[in-house]
């Protein structure tokens, strides 16, 4: 398809960037730890992370992380929310030579136990409030190494003392737990000061990340993100925003950072700018939430359409100041017309929303930034290819619909250790299948206008029917069952469940707690409903799109 978007692009952006502008993530850290040394780099809960700190404690971390006899290319695992310790461990994971593998936090023993089996972790950094899920699966695991951390950890000690107790003895976060093999943050910083790193040349094709996602089935799979492609993403991110951002710019994070969104367009790229990412450990806790935004004057905000919609219901918004805020970034999931015009009523700034997938590191396509909202994902970024096909794989024509396909640079490099699902989304000329439908208008925007996969899209996370199905049709009152995506207005989508019962005593309230111990929050049904059926194709595939 012709590149007739770049006919859109605003005069600052290129139709190019250079992927290769940096070796490596590290060599883009380090650059920028030296131009911008006194500047903070991370802030939370008031406390900030100079670059020159994070210089240090990164390498400290890596030199620690080195001592261990892990191989170069290893795999590491870090699972907790935003808070200082991520920076310093994603960084130091990178510095040492091996590979980040992000973990959410949230999840349960059984999707714990599975991400780290199948990425091989030799290796992981975790907050202790979760720890004991770990504690449950690590026997079943390559894991040998554990980092332990309390939230306050890398606060001052005044702070962090009053913080980490209030965290386990007040609020009664920390569940007892028994790692014989884990020693704690503080520990392992102060080893790490006392080695010395073993300096690694680290190039562009390198593996830098692991990270999970169900791409078109329910299995969760490891998408391979090189140093490039997230590289890639960065600059291509970096010159959709122009020249409207500078150095010493506030963002506001509160998706987490082990989400590719924030990864990228948070962590990656701001630092890349020298700028400031606030931290928001827990976004859900509102009125905390509020008051940082009451008190801190930013010029960035990136979020999800429930988490815009939240903020704008919250009590204290109409007190914010929002006269410094200059990038509004929507994404992960639908931005809703009703919240982006609310927005643009509250904060004078319209939410751009963009398109991505964790294959694709993630940003694919974005709108014009601060243009009214259009019901569109905007135009493919610099040095980005787009292709609606059709189920031949043949092209479509400006205004058909078809399957949304994405070649560039900052598309992976395949699934860890899955060949056949690779070969399925990823043809031999690089064309990425998005799974997407969508159509090309005349002015080379893009409009997604159906779901090709069965995912369902839950405040911005994916959730893949598959997953949800096996683990309800392992309870033995269950016959069969089928998971769907119904609309939400909190989270855009839900999942609704379909179960046809073998135990007629089963209840919605037993299935219900069931699904609590085995799935996370944002995958477990909102709605249950039990029939006699379900329908199925004459070969015996169940039909979701008529239970939808």
């Amino acid at each position: 398809m012709d590149a007739i978007w770049l006919q859109s692009y605003p005069a600052k952006v290129p139709a190019n960037i250079n992927p290769d502008e940096f070796t490596s993530i590290i060599d883009l850290l380090t650059q920028s730890c030296s131009r911008h040394a006194t500047r903070p780099a991370f802030t939370n809960m008031g406390v900030s992370l100079s670059y020159a700190e994070l210089d240090q404690q990164s390498t400290a971390f890596a030199a620690y992380l080195q001592t261990l006899g892990l191989a170069r290319g290893d795999r590491v695992a870090i699972m907790m929310p935003n808070c200082l310790q991520y920076p310093i461990a994603l960084f130091g994971v990178l510095r040492a030579g091996f590979v980040v593998v992000n973990v959410n936090p949230l999840y349960t023993a059984r999707e714990l136990q599975h991400q780290l089996q199948d990425s091989g972790a030799k290796a992981i950094v975790i907050i202790e409030n979760f720890a004991h899920t770990l504690a449950e699966v690590i026997h079943q695991t390559s894991v040998q190494q554990v980092v332990t951390t309390e939230l306050g950890d890398a606060f001052p000690w005044l702070k962090r003392t009053i913080v980490n107790a209030v965290v386990r003895h007040v609020k009664k976060m920390v569940k007892p737990f028994h790692l014989p093999q884990a020693r704690p943050w503080r520990e392992v910083m102060n080893l790490g000061r006392q080695a010395s790193i073993q300096p690694i040349t680290l190039q562009a094709s390198d593996l830098a990340f692991l990270q999970y996602t169900g791409g078109t089935t329910g299995v969760a799979k490891g998408a391979m993100l090189t140093h490039r492609n997230i590289l890639a993403n960065t600059a291509q991110a970096g010159a959709w925003m122009g020249t409207d951002l500078g150095e010493g710019e506030n963002v506001i994070t509160a998706l987490p950072l082990y989400h590719i969104f924030s990864l990228t367009v948070n962590c990656l790229l701001f630092v890349k700018m020298g700028g400031n990412n606030i931290l928001v450990t827990n976004p859900r806790d509102f009125p905390t939430f509020i008051k940082l935004l009451q008190q801190t004057r930013f010029s960035v905000i990136t979020g999800v359409n429930t988490l815009f919609n939240a903020l704008l219901n919250a009590p204290g918004f109409d007190r914010i100041d929002f006269s410094a805020l200059k990038v509004c970034v929507g994404g992960g999931m639908a931005v809703q017309r009703a919240v982006a015009q609310r927005w643009y009523e509250k904060t004078g700034n319209h939410i751009s929303e963009g398109y991505g997938l964790t294959e694709t590191s993630p940003i694919v396509c974005c709108n014009i930034l601060n243009q009214p909202y259009n019901g569109s994902i905007g135009y493919p970024l610099p040095s980005t290819e787009i292709s609606i096909r059709n189920d031949a794989f043949e092209e479509m024509a400006i205004g058909e619909e078809g399957e949304l396909c994405v070649r560039g640079p900052q598309v992976m490099a395949g699934y860890w250790q899955r060949p056949d699902e690779t070969a399925g989304i990823l043809t031999e000329a690089g064309w990425l299948k998005t799974g997407d439908i969508a159509l090309v208008e005349a002015d080379g925007k893009v409009r997604i206008t159906d779901r090709k996969k069965d995912m369902i899209l839950v405040s911005g996370f994916n959730v893949y029917p598959n997953e949800i199905e096996g683990v309800v049709a392992s309870h033995p009152g269950v016959l069969e069952c089928a998971a769907v995506g119904i609309k939400d207005e909190q989270s855009g989508e839900a999942v609704k469940l379909v179960v046809v019962l073998k135990d007629k005593g089963l209840t919605t309230e037993a299935l219900q707690a069931y699904c609590k111990e085995n799935l996370t929050g944002y995958k477990r049904p909102k709605v249950i409903e039990f029939r006699n059926e379900l329908p199925k194709t004459p070969v015996g595939k169940v039909l979701r799109r008529e239970l939808r």
